[in-house]
């Protein structure tokens, strides 16, 4: 039960953090470098992520972006909600999968990167990680993933978006 209030909270604070994404004062500009600094770096040394299954991911919805994918061998837990948004069309899927909160981020940073967005966000609370990435064209692009893990041992994941106008 404490594990799904921490899901909810970092849901909530990753929804928060996505509102107003335009460009920030110049007031908070050394603000928001240092923090965009911070989120950029990778570990110095960490523990060796297994590649996801070997099966192709399917697109989290109809006319997702190619960084909005069902983490391959993920079980969506519904259907995924879609609309259109000032910066285009986004959505939000949960799913399951038994890999690790650990895996699930550092799959889906990689596809942000390839797919051009930069991340602009990073936190781990106990078990759950959350990761967060952006595009720095102003296009509106967006990507967040909130990965807890359960008793059960499987991941529960959200992952949401915003394909950009």
């Amino acid at each position: 039960m404490k594990r799904m209030f921490a899901a909810a909270g970092l849901t909530a604070a990753l929804a928060m953090a996505g509102c107003g994404q335009g460009p920030a004062p110049e007031s908070a500009a050394a603000d928001d470098a240092a923090v965009d600094t911070a989120a950029r770096a990778a570990p110095a040394a960490g523990p060796a992520f297994p590649e996801p299954p070997a099966v192709a991911p399917k697109p989290a919805a109809a006319g997702a972006p190619s960084f909005a994918v069902i983490y391959p061998g993920g079980t969506p837990t519904g259907p995924a909600t879609t609309a259109q948004g000032p910066s285009g069309p986004g959505g939000i899927v949960s799913f399951t999968t038994p890999s690790s909160p650990d895996a699930i981020i550092a799959y889906y940073r990689k596809a942000a990167e390839a797919a051009g967005l930069a991340s602009v966000m990073a936190m781990n609370q106990g078990d759950a990680r959350a990761y967060g990435a952006a595009a720095e064209d102003g296009s509106g692009k967006l990507l967040r993933v909130v990965a807890t893990p359960t008793d059960s041992g499987e991941t529960n994941v959200q992952l949401d978006w915003t394909a950009g106008g």
